[in-house]
């Protein structure tokens, strides 16, 4: 997929999977240092916000913003998946005070992968917006193409509101 930086052209290692796809297998590790893999998503909707880098302005402005809206939402999960390590995710998590939106990092790049949003060229993965549904298909997609750019914050959390009493 091309992405811009700054609008400088960049290249992932493929196609994100599209809406009614199932969410591909992945790896990725949790704060505790214990692996989340795809299947342990199952049986709730599943929110997942992609940044490059929580270190970075946008990145941290966006898991924020997620975290301030997850006690608007019952039996839903709310993820940030960057390539930072644990520890750096964990020191961000303090210094920003976030304690309830779950970073989990994605620094072998098998989340990134497998969802066709890994950019070799720096390192990270594609920012983006992901909901899975509980049976595992993705219910809804936002590929920022521009990766200085904000997601639609609003429109994912429509689409939650919308199914939250369906859950």
């Amino acid at each position: 997929m091309q992405i811009t930086r700054h609008n400088e052209p960049n290249q992932t290692n493929g196609e994100p999977p599209v809406v009614g796809h199932q969410l591909p297998d992945f790896t990725v590790i949790q704060a505790d240092g214990t692996t989340l893999i795809a299947q342990d998503l199952r049986g709730a909707y599943t929110l997942i916000s992609v940044v490059p880098n929580i270190d970075t302005r946008v990145c941290s402005i966006s898991t924020k913003r997620f975290n301030e809206s997850v006690d608007r939402f019952h039996h839903i999960n709310f993820l940030t998946v960057s390539t930072n390590t644990v520890a750096d995710q964990a020191h961000w998590c303090a210094a920003e005070n976030v304690h309830r939106m779950q970073l989990v990092s994605d620094q072998e790049h098998h989340f990134g992968g497998a969802m066709g949003l890994y950019i070799a060229s720096d390192g990270t993965d594609a920012r983006s917006v992901w909901i899975i549904d509980p049976q595992g298909k993705v219910a809804y997609r936002e590929l920022i193409t521009e990766q200085t750019h904000e997601p639609d914050y609003d429109s994912a959390l429509a689409y939650l509101e919308a199914h939250q009493e369906l859950n």
